[in-house]
């Protein structure tokens, strides 16, 4: 059984982009995340010692963005759920960062990414094919 912690709709700013015109200025990004993770013993306990701290998380995530300079969107995404998955409690993190404006005609354009946590990679890479 795998429960999800969301985190939805963070809006920040960051160069991203190829082109001149878009390295210029920060522009919006919108980051959804899923994080794979059990709740029980949190839920049992009632301590965040044993919950996911998702504010830590947030403050991480928001420090990576705000201070990159990333040309696309598949690395800021990359970027993001590496940083998700490597935070203690987290089984997987799928991460969507959408980049509003960047086609005409659409109101985003969005990579979604799904990383695995260091525990489930290393019990994937231990198991004999």
């Amino acid at each position: 059984m795998t429960d999800r912690i969301l985190i939805r709709d963070l809006a920040l700013r960051c160069v991203i982009g190829v082109y001149p015109e878009e390295r210029r200025a920060p522009q919006d990004v919108i980051i959804n995340i899923a994080l794979d993770t059990d709740t029980r013993p949190a839920a049992r306990s009632d301590s965040i010692e044993d919950a996911v701290d998702y504010k830590s998380l947030k403050k991480a995530i928001v420090a990576l963005v705000e201070h990159s300079s990333f040309q696309l969107v598949e690395t800021l995404a990359d970027r993001i759920a590496a940083a998700c998955a490597a935070h203690p409690g987290v089984r997987r993190a799928t991460v969507t960062v959408d980049k509003p404006g960047a086609l005409r005609f659409a109101r985003s354009v969005a990579v979604e990414v799904v990383r695995e946590g260091r525990r489930r990679a290393a019990r994937r890479r231990a198991r004999p094919d």
